[in-house]
């Protein structure tokens, strides 16, 4: 069984995260959610600091974090604020496809040069009819000699707006589904490649999203990720690993939601004593202490197996699937502990329970992970 005692060193990792959560992050965090403001600033901070391209090896210029030490930041920077974590783990979401399928010129050609300054980095997979069905891809790619042509737009793409690479997800025949995409590594400069507008969310505000237009895009096929047909298996794989670190962002935000509540019930007295003190909040908060706890183990075993050589698919579902259920939640009590104050812009809390929404959706809705749970389970008894 793992030993989830910390090293100095990832102590060390975490405290540096947790810092910059709470000086750099959270002070701006209510202003950007009410302005839907992108604070590149905060963002290029990040960079600098080695929080940005955690999962690319320090061969190519990223920090070269296990999937365990990677989970440690990203709770920390969930706690300060939800949306701009989002923004600034997206680049593993998006390079994580190289890692995994490029070859090591690619790799050096691409990676070197995009960690060498601050940059960003988006994946493009969902579509407007396809949603969850991944398989279901319209977007195109036509063989053009030497060149793929891109045709097709994506939709709810993190970082979109601001990216200088794309990998893009695109299908050679739809009536082949899962076997006829491919995935490409296409930069902003691309001819016909055209970001849309930022979306007007619910939460997450602080991070960017719009959808992207490819027409006729054209990709030297040097630029595709491993063979024709391959982009499904790469896109799952790709999931595999950087699901877990949304069930360590959807705990972080449980945190700061137990955090707020706990300290809110010390001080606000009804009845003539502190709200603490009465059974009903008490219960409340013991039953959001064990959610947070159970999901931050849960995402460390699944980090731990990965790191171990697992694939991890059942692991990283459950840990994803529990702490995003777990983080609305907690959220949910938050408001409740908090009365109508929680209700409140005024308030933490009714944030959290915006932010805590969208991590039960993206990166696979709890819908998929469900159905994936019970696949990979099923498998044992078959």
């Amino acid at each position: 069984m793992p030993d989830f005692a910390l090293t100095s060193e990832q102590e060390s990792l975490r405290d540096m995260a947790r810092k910059f959560a709470r000086t750099e992050m959270a002070p701006h965090a209510a202003e950007c959610d009410r302005a839907g403001r992108f604070p590149e600033e905060i963002y290029r901070k990040a960079y600098d600091l080695g929080l940005m391209n955690l999962n690319v090896p320090s061969d190519y210029g990223g920090s070269g974090l296990s999937l365990f030490d990677q989970c440690l930041i990203v709770e920390e920077l969930a706690y300060g604020c939800g949306g701009m974590t989002t923004s600034i783990i997206a680049n593993c979401l998006a390079l994580e496809p190289i890692l995994l399928a490029g070859t090591p010129e690619q790799r050096t050609r691409v990676l070197s040069p995009f960690c060498a300054s601050y940059q960003l980095a988006a994946f493009c997979l969902t579509e407007p009819s396809g949603g969850s069905d991944a398989g279901n891809l319209r977007t195109r790619a036509r063989r053009d000699g030497d060149h793929y042509v891109l045709t097709g737009e994506k939709c709810f793409i993190t970082n979109a707006p601001h990216a200088s690479l794309y990998t893009v997800f695109a299908t050679g025949d739809p009536n082949l589904r899962h076997k006829g995409i491919s995935a490409f590594m296409v930069p902003r400069s691309a001819e016909g490649l055209t970001p849309g507008k930022d979306e007007e969310k619910m939460g997450h505000r602080a991070s960017s999203t719009s959808t992207v237009r490819f027409d006729g895009v054209r990709v030297p096929a040097s630029d595709r990720l491993g063979a024709e047909g391959d982009g499904f298996s790469i896109a799952m794989r790709t999931l595999d690993q950087t699901r877990t670190p949304i069930g360590a962002l959807a705990t972080g935000i449980a945190q700061a939601a137990l955090d707020h509540a706990a300290r809110y019930s010390l001080k606000r007295e009804t009845f003539g004593k502190p709200i603490s003190e009465h059974q009903a909040i008490q219960i409340k908060l013991a039953n959001m202490a064990q959610s947070v706890r159970a999901a931050r183990l849960l995402t460390w075993f699944s980090a731990w197996t990965i790191d171990s050589g697992h694939k991890g698919t059942l692991e990283s579902s459950i840990a994803k699937c529990f702490a995003s259920d777990a983080a609305l939640h907690v959220a949910d009590e938050a408001i409740q502990t908090f009365g109508g104050y929680g209700y409140m812009k005024e308030y933490p809390v009714e944030k959290l329970l915006r932010d805590a929404k969208l991590t039960q959706i993206y990166e696979g809705a709890n819908e998929i992970q469900r159905t994936v749970i019970a696949r990979e389970l099923l498998r044992d008894y078959a």
